[in-house]
């Protein structure tokens, strides 16, 4: 299989990175020769990758063979849900985006987009900023309706302590005191000697149930874990069907025999050599659908936590297709010569509304009479792919068949996969953040 088009785990997904080629781009592309090498380098940290699989070092490649978690947060999301009108979900970083990516697969978040089984359901919200304002409106909500799932590895997130104490105070003051306990659900990491844990305590302290955080697995890596599996199932997903989906792409990697046959190992290598040979300084995630308009945002925040140290990384930028060609596309197509772009694409022919040929014509539309909305779509993901090659600026195309919870789930590792590679590439430490870490102890210090 050449370098132009890898298949994804069991076809789930097709990746080309022929629009990154100077075959198809000249000067800003690679030639096949240079990038075989990059790939080459990665053949030891494929088969390191390989190892922390055999030995569980790595849980994130173990994760999908589980279980037991979900059956655990399905119990619990069904004794928090009795009686419940909305959801809410309070969890900043990747302790929300995760989530948030996984419940738009399901409509979230999108006008009609959801199911008339999932109307049955209480509605979900997700607040991942702290606001004054925002956060006021929080508490001015149907609250006796409403509860609170509270997600904090450590359990000492600033934000999410203070979301979570003033929603307590403002239960107090409404009368509802004696229900918190099963108005709240915690996740977070269980009891350690040395280390404090602020929601622990707050919420034993009340009675709350706590489900576990994986304490391998946090922040941006934790999708596939209860933190991204709740709204999930909240919102009517098939969380064993999500991390089939990945373990699809761990099953990949481990019958791999170079990284040449593994898509994500290919994904990571075009990026970094286009970064250290071409100038590339900007990477852009466009999905051509609003179920995935979460996932780029999702994808920025792995990107850019994940390798942005030492003075290496590149920078990720989300954009949503078909709208962002009337607003970014400009600056793509004729900006700097600094960025590649990956277009994601779902197969969208033949699907939507027909679009009506006598009003088409009518508003000089002749070219779209008879034609679905899906097959407009699909157009223009295709003639953008097109335009950038055209334009000289390195694409990437992903394309999927079904939008469903296995692709969603086999995408999400791919890029987990993908950005792990890349950080061994470029000599950084892909999960960790010492960055935000002063941040923090800044925001501390001002507040003490």
């Amino acid at each position: 299989m050449s370098f132009k088009d890898t298949l994804g785990a069991a076809g789930l997904y097709r990746q080309s990175i022929a629009g990154c080629l100077d075959a198809a781009i000249g000067a800003a592309g690679l030639g096949a020769g240079e990038l075989s090498a990059w790939t080459a380098k990665l053949a030891r940290p494929l088969e390191a990758l390989k190892s922390d699989y055999e030995t569980g070092s790595l849980p994130l490649l173990n994760i999908p063979d589980e279980t037991a978690d979900i059956d655990a947060a399905t119990a619990a999301l069904a004794r928090l849900s009795d009686g419940a009108s909305t959801i809410v979900f309070y969890g900043t970083g990747g302790s929300g985006l995760g989530g948030e990516t996984l419940a738009q697969i399901a409509g979230w978040g999108i006008p009609g987009g959801a199911s008339p089984s999932q109307r049955s359901r209480p509605r979900i919200r997700f607040f991942d900023n702290l606001d004054p304002v925002t956060q006021a409106g929080v508490l001015g909500m149907d609250l006796e309706g409403t509860r609170f799932v509270v997600t904090s590895k450590s359990g000492g997130t600033a934000e999410t302590l203070a979301q979570v104490i003033t929603t307590l105070s403002a239960l107090e003051a409404a009368g509802l005191g004696n229900e918190i306990r099963r108005m709240f659900l915690g996740v977070t990491e269980p009891e350690a000697e040395g280390r404090s844990n602020g929601l622990r305590a707050l919420f034993r302290s009340l009675g709350i149930p706590m489900l576990e955080h994986h304490t391998g697995i946090g922040g941006r890596f934790s999708c596939l874990t209860n933190v991204g599996l709740l709204p999930a199932l909240a919102r009517g997903l098939d969380a064993r069907a999500i991390r089939g989906g990945a373990r699809e792409v761990v099953q990949a990697m481990l019958a791999a025999t170079s990284p040449a046959d593994f898509a994500p190992a290919v994904g990571a290598a075009s990026m970094v050599a286009l970064a250290k040979t071409r100038g590339v300084r900007t990477l852009v995630m466009m999905p051509y659908a609003d179920r995935l308009g979460k996932f780029a945002e999702w994808f920025v925040q792995l990107w850019a936590e994940s390798l942005g140290k030492k003075g290496e990384g590149t920078t990720p930028v989300p954009a949503l297709g078909p709208l962002d060609q009337h607003s970014q596309l400009q600056h793509f197509m004729e900006g700097p010569r600094e960025l590649a772009l990956t277009i994601l694409r779902v197969a969208t022919r033949g699907k939507g509304p027909v679009i009506d040929a006598r009003l088409a014509r009518i508003a000089g539309s002749d070219y779209m009479a008879g034609k679905t909305i899906g097959d407009v779509v699909e157009a223009q993901s295709l003639a953008i792919a097109e335009a950038l090659a055209k334009a000289g600026r390195p694409v990437r195309t992903i394309d999927i068949d079904h939008l469903d919870e296995r692709t969603t789930g086999a995408l999400l590792m791919h890029f987990m996969l993908e950005t792990i590679l890349a950080g061994r590439l470029l000599g950084v430490d892909p999960f960790d953040q010492p960055g935000v870490e002063l941040a923090k102890a800044l925001t501390r210090e001002r507040l003490l």
